[in-house]
C-alpha cells in the first residue's frame, strides 16, 4: 500500500510539530523518519495510525484519504517503544489478540499465532507472560501483535531504542528480513542515525516539522544537502569557505588555499564544504606533493572505535576529526604536529551563503 502525506500540518496549541510535511511511500518500502527529539517524527507516525487528525493537509492510503478513517480501520500495526504488551495474557494471547477481536475463527487465529510465533523466533515461549520474557523477547512479541492481523502498513515508533546494543543490532536485522519477506509498506521511527542507515530504503531527516532532506541511506551520507544533515547523520567536519577561483576549483578555509571539486559557483561567493573523516588520511610531513589537499594542526584526542582510529586535531584553532587505520593511530603523540591530506573530490558542496558583498 502506498502511502502519501500531502501538505501536513499538526500543533498542540501554540507549538507546531508538524509544518507542511509532504512525503511519498511506495508499496513495500520502508522509509525511516530521523531526527532529533521534538522534530515531529512521532508525530507524523501517529497522523499516519489515525492517533492524531492533522490541522491541514491529506494522508492518502493508495489515492483515498483517510483523514477521517479510525485506527481500527485503517489496516495499520504500530510496535511501540514501550512494548505495551498485556502483562495478564500469555505470549500467544497478546498475538492472537487483534485476530480475535476481529472474530476470527478460533481455527485461524490458532494458525496465525502459530504462524507469528515461527517468524518471530519465539517457539517455547507460548505460554510465557510479559514479565518473564528478556526485552528483546517482548519486543519480538509486540512485532508479531502488531502484524497479526496482517495489516498493509506496519509503523515503528523507536521501537529498539530501549534494549541494550548487541540486541538492539540483531533486532533490526530480523525485522528488516520480515518487512522484506512480507513487503509490507514501512515507516520505520528512530533517533538513531546508524539504525536508519542500516534499515531503511530511504531517510526522510527531519527538523523542526519540516524534512530537510529525503533519500537513500548511501545518498544521505554521502550528499547531504544542508549542514543540519551533514552535522546529524554520521560525524562531518564543517568548513565555512570563500570561492577564490570558481574556475580552477579554489576555495580559501582559514587562510589555506584548497582545491576542490566545486562544479560552478561565482568567484568570492561562500561556500559550506562538508568532509567526512574517513576522506582523512594521516601523511608524513615532507610526503611529496601528490595532488590531495594538506593541512597541518595539532594531535588533541585519539579514540579506539573498533575497526579504525578517530583522531582529533586541532587546526587553525578549529577542531577536525580524521579516521585512521590503527596502526597510525599507534604511532601518533598527543600535542604533536600532524599532517593531514584530502583528495579534491573528498568534499561535498552542502550550500553556498551568499558572497562578501552581502
Amino acid at each position: 500500500m502506498r502511502i502519501s502525506l500531502d501538505r501536513l500540518t499538526k500543533r498542540f496549541g501554540a507549538s507546531v510539530a508538524v509544518d507542511g510535511l509532504s512525503l511519498e511511500i511506495g508499496a513495500g518500502e520502508l522509509v525511516s523518519l530521523v531526527g532529533g527529539s521534538g522534530c515531529g517524527k512521532t508525530t507524523t507516525l501517529r497522523v499516519i495510525a489515525g492517533f492524531e487528525r492533522p490541522d491541514a493537509g491529506e494522508v492518502r492510503f493508495d489515492g483515498r484519504v483517510v483523514n477521517d478513517v479510525p485506527p481500527r480501520r485503517r489496516s495499520v500495526g504500530v510496535v511501540f517503544q514501550s512494548y505495551a504488551l498485556f502483562p495478564t495474557m500469555t505470549v500467544a494471547e497478546n498475538i492472537a489478540f487483534g485476530p480475535r477481536v476481529a472474530r476470527w475463527p478460533a481455527p485461524k487465529v490458532r494458525a496465525r499465532v502459530a504462524e507469528m510465533v515461527a517468524l518471530t523466533h519465539l517457539h517455547g515461549l507460548e505460554e510465557r507472560y510479559a514479565n518473564q520474557l528478556s526485552g528483546g523477547q517482548q519486543q519480538r512479541v509486540a512485532l508479531a501483535r502488531a502484524l497479526a492481523k496482517s495489516p498493509e502498513i506496519l509503523l515503528l515508533d523507536e521501537p529498539l531504542s530501549a534494549l541494550d546494543a548487541k540486541i538492539r543490532l540483531r533486532l533490526r536485522g530480523e525485522i528488516r528480513k520480515i518487512q522484506q519477506d512480507l513487503g509490507i509498506t514501512t515507516v520505520y521511527v528512530t533517533h538513531d542515525q546508524e539504525e536508519a542507515l542500516s534499515i531503511a530504503d530511504r531517510i526522510a531527516v527531519m527538523r523542526k516539522g519540516r524534512i530537510e532532506q529525503v533519500g537513500r541511506p548511501e545518498e544521505i551520507y554521502a550528499r547531504p544537502r544542508t549542514d543540519f544533515v551533514a552535522d546529524f547523520i554520521g560525524v562531518s567536519n564543517l568548513l565555512a569557505c570563500r570561492v577564490v577561483s570558481a574556475r580552477d576549483g579554489v576555495v580559501e578555509w582559514e587562510g589555506e588555499r584548497l582545491r576542490i571539486a566545486l562544479n560552478g559557483g561565482q568567484d568570492g561567493e561562500r561556500v559550506l564544504l562538508s568532509l567526512r573523516p574517513e576522506k582523512l588520511a594521516v601523511v608524513a610531513e615532507r610526503a611529496p606533493d601528490d595532488g590531495r589537499n594538506r593541512l597541518h594542526g595539532v594531535l588533541e584526542v585519539v579514540t579506539f572505535l573498533g575497526p579504525f582510529v578517530r583522531v582529533e586535531l586541532t587546526v587553525h584553532g578549529r577542531p577536525l576529526w580524521a579516521d585512521v587505520p590503527h596502526a597510525t593511530g599507534a604511532i601518533l603523540e598527543r600535542k604533536k604536529p600532524v599532517t593531514l591530506a584530502f583528495a579534491p573530490d573528498a568534499c561535498v558542496v552542502i550550500a553556498a551563503t551568499g558572497s562578501e558583498a552581502d
